[in-house]
């Protein structure tokens, strides 16, 4: 099956074309990485390609309680140890670049931190904090152009500590209704800026800060994530000019050269369909313009993923949810064998059971 065949991802050789796609697990206490974080991701490391947990790159992008960091000498030392895990086990691993701009709560930010945004839109309902339980979503800060600025390099940095720490490329999270999304959707963009207004401009944050981590990294080791239609995180779903926007915004992207675009639909999980149109203009839009590979993700079986990469939809297929509680993913999908079921309520919590307790296939 082609799905078990090497592929070569910018400069990166992956064993198969298996991607463990990026999941917030919440073991970062301290925003730190640790030991138990290395085990979670070494025993997946039969994936050809790893992708974290969203990972900040700014200490005002740490909305979520226990999420790692990456914009301290401390977190670069931290991640060290789960590149040198992954890498022992002969597996590669990108980090994921998520800052969460107004998806958060103060509480849940270090001393002197801001929950920061491209308009003062508050998201609806309640976030878990663990110094005071569930609380409303905080309002954010409308950015100024030096916030932006200072935002970009934020990035820029976090990827080259990201390379010193061992990592093989970073994927910036463009999707799911963090930063970058809510700059690209006019429902939480409502400036009337250089960024903001009309497609062009709503689009020049993701390439701004796509081609600064290119800039600093080397475009081979850096990819994008997108969720056209999303509507997780009060994100508009549908609006007018979406999909000329986001092939604006897929071409832009291809003349940097970027190593993947990686789409995700979150159908599977209640979220409206992105039509197949639309994701096969985006995809032929990013590789026209010069972008490299494809990686599809969202509700993947065995069967379905080897007929989009036989027919040229895909060149990686990322899989989720069936990585939390089958660290042998790859296996289990190469044999057939019957695939273990999550247990949901641990997903967020902070110790190693239903995170790193999944037991591999007996042999």
């Amino acid at each position: 099956m082609k799905l078990f065949t090497s592929f070569k991802l910018g400069t990166t050789e992956l064993k198969n074309r298996v991607v463990m796609a990026p999941m917030t697990r919440s073991r970062a206490t301290g925003n730190l990485p640790n030991e138990l974080m290395a085990k979670y991701y070494r025993q997946r490391a039969g994936a050809g390609l790893i992708i974290t947990e969203g990972t900040s790159p700014s200490p005002n992008g740490l909305g979520y309680a226990r999420i790692p960091g990456f914009f301290s000498p401390e977190q670069t030392a931290a991640w060290q140890l789960v590149t040198a895990a992954v890498h022992a086990r002969g597996g590669k691993i990108f980090v994921q670049l998520m800052h969460v701009g107004r998806v958060g709560s103060v509480l849940n930010l270090p001393s002197g931190a801001e929950l920061v945004a491209p308009s003062p839109v508050a998201m609806s309902g309640n976030i878990w904090t663990d110094s005071q339980g569930e609380q409303p979503y905080g309002l954010p800060r409308e950015m100024t152009a030096a916030d932006i600025s200072n935002a970009i390099e934020e990035y820029a940095r976090a990827a080259c500590n990201a390379i010193a720490a061992g990592f093989d490329g970073v994927e910036i999270h463009g999707a799911n209704g963090y930063l970058i999304t809510q700059f690209l959707d006019p429902g939480s963009n409502l400036r009337n800026d250089g960024y903001g207004g009309d497609d062009a401009r709503r689009n020049r944050f993701a390439l701004d800060v796509a081609a600064a981590v290119a800039m600093a990294i080397g475009r081979d080791k850096v990819g994008i994530r997108l969720s056209p239609y999303g509507v997780f995180n009060d994100m508009s779903g549908s609006y007018a000019g979406i999909e000329g926007q986001y092939h604006l915004l897929a071409a832009e992207l291809g003349r940097l050269g970027l190593a993947y675009v990686h789409l995700v639909d979150h159908s599977a999980m209640g979220a409206p369909k992105p039509a197949a149109t639309t994701v096969q203009a985006i995809c032929r839009e990013f590789r026209k313009s010069g972008g490299q590979a494809v990686i599809l993700s969202g509700g993947y079986d065995r069967e379905r993923a080897e007929a989009d990469l036989t027919g040229g939809a895909a060149d990686l297929v990322a899989f989720g949810r069936p990585f939390i509680a089958n660290p042998d993913l790859v296996e289990r999908l190469k044999t057939g064998a019957p695939l273990a079921a999550p247990r949901a309520e641990l997903f967020y919590t902070p110790a190693a059971e239903g995170y790193s307790d999944y037991p591999a296939l007996a042999g």
